[in-house]
């Protein structure tokens, strides 16, 4: 056991030691008071000579070690009171230090170089960063090169050499594959930063150091978030705005959020972390959250406003790449917003990204109305693909690329288009093959009667089927607006060989299965075949040997009224067929020439046979010409060029002929 005497003189020994500390100490506190002198008021120790700021750490260090000797003794009142009053002069000349260091280093970060640093980096690797780029829009192209910069481009020759920016930018230093950390303050002056936050923190001043640290942090990200062209947007001039300039500052938005999670927030919080190293980490976590919440609000609320907003199909794509931006981003704002005081923040963004799932399965359910509302009542011309038949499968086909994307938002739940204001009446309609209620829609096996087997689809796939369905049948009522029944028929050939091709040779296929291609490929066929017999039946009803011989018989005499008057209904059904079906389209090339062949296959042969067997009675009456008005090769070239966009009729082609004829005839005398 120690001796009591000289444990007594160890504690006198310790404090006079403190006494003598305290006194040089005081010294250089009392030097750098504002009210000691002019040099004191107008200087900055930082900007000093180095010795000059360590001399001054060491003098609150030996505060801080008189402080603790003094109170453990309690016995010197007196000079207790003057380490503490000394203390606080300190830390109210830290704090200002502290404010003008971050003052004077804290510039707005250059966009240009941020998103140039983040792109060498890697942190870009997300699909959806092309529609900033012009490269996956739906209705129109959005040209916004990360490149160029974001308030547009610079001439090179106004951009400084790398070794002029150094001093001025922070140095890019990339971590990992993806994120790129940034020091935006100089690693010297983080390293004197620290130094004083570890003084502040221990002399008591953590909540006036954090303070003074976020606030001006903050601001930093603020003016570094507008020159970014983040803009604050309250919920009602969302509302209001045009679509066109809501697409543009959304796929701004998408690159933007990548930007500043990635790069900005990121390298902020390391900076964070390295200026309070020495503290709890409690006190780091805080700080960030304090200064990093604002900003990270004002970018997130864009996505809020946009949830929120009036739905309308064409805003689809757009939701899913703001849902997918931060889908992908939220490991890393998990991340950046650490810690329990971040833990609101962490919600509100969770909460955000539910939004906007919840609003791309809305949106998705405002498409299928729109298709079922299109009342256009002007039928296209030569019975060619629809402007909806083509607007609705494009849709489709890019909503396939967010095929992963939108299977999991409908697969969370079952998700009820009914909800979206229809009812399950209107919604009803029938087919010539049946009624809509065999829609995958209430079932999630797509079923191919003919193998008698069965695929299991997703939630997004009997969704698609149905959304086409919705589309046949509104394309059902458009086909009537058609007087000829044959046009009715190629109308919806057309049209669903158009969509039948959409899904084969997209991603689509994936989604609703071979079984829906094999069905609706047989109904392809089964509208070619109806067309074949409305459009080309009379012709060949006009070429059967039924009603020709007077004893009924083949080998029994010809009547030759009922002879003249079957050429002559052949010649008026094949005019007919002229007049009509020269501005009738096909416009898929394999389509054509294969329904080309198939009634050049029925009518060519029938009509050589015909004339083989009956035209030599037709040739000894008078004025034969009345009777057999169009060879087979005649028959044969209309067959070729039928469909065609610009097809012409024998009877123009032959106009032309004789003005080209009586031209070169006129030329030559």
């Amino acid at each position: 056991m120690a001796d009591p005497g000289t444990e007594n003189g160890s504690d006198a020994l310790a404090r006079l030691a403190s006494v003598r500390g305290l006194n040089s100490a005081e010294d250089v506190v009392m030097q750098w008071d504002s009210n000691s002198s002019d040099h004191a008021r107008q200087s900055k120790i930082w900007e000093g000579l180095q010795h000059e700021s360590d001399a001054y750490l060491e003098a609150v260090d030996e505060i801080q070690t008189a402080l603790e000797s003094l109170t453990v003794g309690g016995n010197n009142q007196k000079e207790l009171t003057r380490a503490q009053n000394l203390c606080q002069l300190a830390m109210t000349r830290l704090e200002e230090e502290l404010r003008h260091l971050l003052l004077t280093c804290s510039e707005p970060i250059d966009p240009e170089w941020l998103v140039d640093n983040c792109s060498r980096a890697g942190s870009f690797n997300s699909r959806r960063l092309d529609d900033a780029e012009g490269g996956n829009d739906f209705d129109a192209d959005v040209n916004d090169d990360v490149d160029a910069g974001v308030d547009g481009e610079v001439d090179a020759a106004e951009r400084p050499d790398d070794e002029e920016q150094r001093e001025d930018k922070p140095f890019s230093r990339p971590v990992g594959n993806v994120n790129p950390v940034l020091d935006f303050i100089p690693p010297a002056t983080v390293l004197d930063l620290t130094n004083i936050v570890k003084r502040m923190i221990i002399g008591g001043y953590e909540r006036e150091c954090v303070q003074v640290y976020a606030s001006i942090r903050k601001n930093v990200l603020e003016e570094t978030l507008t020159l970014l062209g983040v803009e604050k947007l309250s919920i009602d001039e969302v509302g209001r705005m045009k679509w066109e300039d809501l697409e543009v500052k959304i796929s701004k938005w998408n690159q933007r959020m990548k930007v500043c999670v990635r790069a900005l927030l990121a390298s902020e919080k390391h900076l964070c972390e390295s200026v309070f190293a020495n503290a709890p980490v409690s006190v780091a976590c805080s700080c960030f959250n304090e200064l990093g919440k604002g900003p990270m609000m004002q970018l997130l609320s864009f996505g809020e406003a946009v949830a929120i907003s009036r739905r309308s199909p064409e805003k689809l794509f757009k939701i899913l790449d703001m849902y997918e931006t931060i889908r992908d981003l939220l490991p890393d704002i998990k991340d950046t917003f650490c810690g329990e005081a971040c833990a609101p923040l962490r919600a509100d963004v969770e909460a955000i990204l539910a939004r906007l799932g919840e609003c791309a399965k809305r949106t998705f359910g405002e498409f299928e109305i729109a298709i079922q509302r299109d009342g256009s009542r002007i039928p296209v011309p030569g019975g060619g693909v629809h402007p909806l038949t083509k607007y609705v499968m494009n849709y489709i086909k890019f909503m396939c690329d967010y095929s992963d994307t939108m299977k999991l938002l409908f697969d969370e739940k079952e998700y009820d288009l009914d909800d979206e204001g229809g009812n399950e009446s209107s919604r009803e309609g029938s087919f010539r093959d049946g009624s809509l209620r065999d829609s995958p829609r209430y079932s999630s096996r797509s079923n191919d009667g003919e193998r008698g087997g069965s695929t299991e689809l997703s939630t997004l796939g009997t969704q698609t089927i149905w959304v086409t369905k919705v589309l046949l049948s509104n394309l059902e009522e458009k086909s009537k607006l058609y007087r000829d029944l044959s046009l009715t028929y190629l109308f919806l050939m057309n049209n669903i060989h158009y969509i039948v091709q959409k899904v084969k040779t997209t991603e689509v296929r994936a989604v609703v299965g071979d079984d829906w291609v094999r069905k609706n490929t047989s109904q392809v066929r089964q509208y070619a075949s109806s067309y074949q017999r409305a459009a080309w039946g009379k012709i060949l009803s006009c070429l059967r040997d039924e009603g020709i011989h007077t004893g009924g018989g083949f080998s029994s005499g010809v009547s030759k009224p009922v002879l003249k008057e079957r050429f002559k209904s052949f010649n008026a059904a094949f005019e007919e067929v002229q007049k009509a079906q020269t501005s009738w389209v096909i416009q898929d090339d394999q389509l054509r020439d294969e329904l080309r062949i198939a009634i050049s296959d029925k009518i060519l042969p029938a009509y050589r046979s015909f004339l083989g067997r009956y035209g030599h009675y037709m040739e000894t009456q008078r004025h034969p010409e009345r009777y057999i008005k169009y060879t087979s090769e005649h028959v044969e070239e209309f067959l070729n060029n039928l469909f065609e966009i610009h097809s012409p009729s024998l009877s123009s082609r032959d106009l032309r002929r004789r003005s080209s004829h009586h031209g070169s005839s006129h030329h030559g005398t």
